[in-house]
């Protein structure tokens, strides 16, 4: 008794060469994985966010999820008024920086702003405030100059304007998947279509003609 073989239908073949022609320009398009460097984050501060502290501090911890650099390490202090409060100079040891204050801190909202750089080159800045309530502090005191006498002005660093936002280095940094290189990869992925749509045709022809020609 003879067998007859079922041979694929005409949607099954072209069906199969579109789900191989799709499954390349899929692989073209993706290509390799790139390892992604993350911003780096502030992870623990001492004194905490929003602490109210019975007792004025006299150092300034923060820590980050990724190393410091030394040299792009800036953490500043200033009082309600917007005032720069007197800090050493940042001590950076591996994912920690510290600077200590000078002045005893006043009752009062304080705000501590950082500057530092990522692994990948990009400097994220940030701040938060803390607050000092002690109760055997007398009034506050530094009373504000008279209109007779100019103020003095301050010899501290500038501060640095608080942010919570990452801020890019340079737009080179920052990946893009628009640009010559995807343009490229859609055409050869349309050419691949045409050729396995072609080829598809072209064997339903050959066999279509091997049989003895197509039924009506």
């Amino acid at each position: 008794m003879s067998r007859h073989l079922r041979r694929p239908s005409t949607a099954a073949v072209l069906a199969a060469a579109l789900t191989a022609a799709a499954l390349t320009v899929a692989a073209l398009l993706i290509g390799p994985v790139q390892p992604a460097y993350a911003h780096n984050v502030l992870r623990k501060a001492s004194p905490a966010q929003d602490a109210e502290l019975k007792k004025a501090p006299t150092r300034i911890t923060l820590e980050f999820m990724q190393k410091l650099n030394p040299s792009f390490t800036t953490i500043t202090l200033s009082d309600a008024d917007k005032q720069q409060v007197t800090v050493g100079e940042p001590e950076v040891s591996g994912t920690k920086g510290t600077v200590s204050i000078d002045p005893t801190l006043a009752n009062g909202v304080y705000t501590v702003a950082y500057r530092v750089v990522s692994a990948d080159g990009h400097p994220v800045q940030g701040s938060y405030t803390f607050t000092v309530a002690d109760p055997t502090a007398t009034a506050e005191p530094s009373p504000s100059p008279s209109a007779s006498e100019p103020a003095p002005e301050s010899s501290a660093p500038p501060s640095v304007e608080p942010s919570a936002t990452a801020v890019a280095a340079s737009p080179a940094a920052s990946g893009s998947s628009d640009g010559p290189g995807t343009t490229a990869l859609l055409a050869g992925g349309g050419v691949v279509l045409v050729l396995v749509a072609a080829a598809a045709v072209f064997l339903l022809r050959r066999r279509s003609t091997a049989e003895g020609g197509p039924t009506r």
